[in-house]
């Protein structure tokens, strides 16, 4: 494996280094295998001597590096040091394979090599790099990697109904979303970016990218239909959800759930194709709203303060109907959120809960949750928006009644 790794590592410099004259290169694929079979046998070796001799065969190779790496400077003045930091790398997946982190050392080979190879692509795309977004980009990580691991994952306040690490949550989702729909329609333009966004950022929540696409439309006067578009690609991934939600606990209740929910998905992608077809019909449509900032968290801090304050709402209504207001929990947890709602009932199923009233009320919350959709979409994007995502959040959930109707 060691040397196997110094070969794929080694395909790669080497095919880089192709047009060199014979002698002329510090390391290529041979060099390269054997730098990976070199770090297998002090590998093995260290095993046995222990990790001292390792760590000395490793600095000997480091200044035979730098040596020829500093030699060919005298008649190549390119400083770059990725072929002699390469080389270092390849010695440790070597060792690494013989040490008995095969797994690992031969997933680093892979991305080693895939980072030398696209070295062109990443060039570019720091040429292209504006200020401010650089600037999202560490803030993203700011909020997301700092600030998001340090907040407590658990209940405070009245009936312990806030939870900092999930209101935080949705913050780091709404600001990364905005910042995935940015460089998508940056990239591959504005009509396909959206698209592209709201059928993946659904995925991580709908509520999330409906509120940043109804900012959007605000600022954007004609794109109305494509942004639509990709908040009812967005909304219409939460009925599978639910699905594979229920699935998990109850499969007495994922089939009863099955047919309502394939009508409503049937019917919620039907208008975002709709809606997707129009907007390649407009001529003022993609060709040139101006890209704004990539990372916006004042909204996000916004919806963090309502999310919170619908958590502490439907604990109220919980703690206040009991049992008994099951369907009324359902449509206050549907304000925020369908996957928990969902998953408590399929736990309850068959035992504390009839099959029938879980059901309606994980249909409940879904209507709810597409009605909230529709009323954000309307609040912050506007009539135009929100009569367009309303239209078919109404034929949505009407499919969704009579389905369940006739399917009880």
């Amino acid at each position: 494996m060691a040397l196997a790794l110094g070969l794929l590592i080694g395909l790669e410099r080497g095919w880089q280094g192709r047009e060199q004259a014979e002698g002329t290169r510090v390391a290529g694929i041979r060099t390269f295998a054997l730098i990976g079979l070199l770090g297998g046998v002090w590998g093995l070796l260290a095993e046995q001597l222990g990790p001292a001799v390792l760590a000395a065969a490793f600095a000997v190779l480091a200044i035979v590096l730098a040596t020829a790496h500093a030699l060919s400077q005298i008649q190549d003045h390119d400083v770059g040091v990725t072929g002699v930091i390469a080389s270092l790398l390849t010695f440790a997946l070597g060792a690494m394979a013989t040490l008995g982190y095969g797994e690992i050392a031969a997933a680093g080979a892979v991305v080693t090599t895939i980072l030398l190879g696209v070295k062109p692509t990443l060039h570019r795309w720091v040429r292209r790099l504006e200020e401010k977004e650089l600037h999202a980009v560490l803030k993203l990580l700011l909020i997301s990697v700092v600030i998001l691991p340090l907040l407590p994952n658990q209940g405070y306040g009245p009936w312990e109904a806030l939870n900092p690490y999930r209101i935080w949550w949705m913050v780091v989702l709404i600001a990364g979303i905005s910042f995935v729909g940015y460089f998508a329609t940056k990239l591959i333009g504005e009509r396909r970016g959206i698209m592209a966004t709201g059928l993946f950022g659904g995925l991580a929540s709908s509520t999330a990218l409906t509120v940043n696409f109804s900012r959007l439309a605000r600022g954007r006067p004609g794109s109305e239909n494509i942004l639509a578009a990709g908040i009812l690609a967005a909304c219409a991934t939460m009925f599978p959800r639910i699905l594979v939600v229920s699935s998990i606990f109850s499969w007495t209740l994922a089939s009863t759930l099955l047919w309502p929910v394939i009508a409503m998905t049937i019917v919620n992608y039907s208008g975002a194709a709709l809606f997707w077809y129009w907007s390649g019909k407009s001529s003022s449509q993609g060709g040139g709203a101006r890209l704004k900032n990539p990372f916006e968290l004042k909204p996000a801090l916004i919806f963090a303060a309502l999310l919170a304050a619908i958590m502490l709402l439907s604990r109220a209504l919980s703690e206040y109907f009991g049992d008994a207001g099951v369907y009324l929990l359902a449509a206050a947890s549907g304000i925020a959120d369908v996957d928990a709602i969902t998953l408590s009932l399929a736990n309850m199923t068959g035992e504390d809960l009839a099959v029938t009233v879980a059901t309606l009320a994980v249909l409940i919350a879904a209507f709810v949750n597409a009605t909230v959709k529709a009323g954000l979409s309307l609040g912050i994007g506007g009539f135009a928006l929100g009569a367009r995502v309303g239209g078919v959040t109404m034929a949505v959930v009407g499919v969704g009644l009579l389905t369940w109707w006739f399917s009880a």
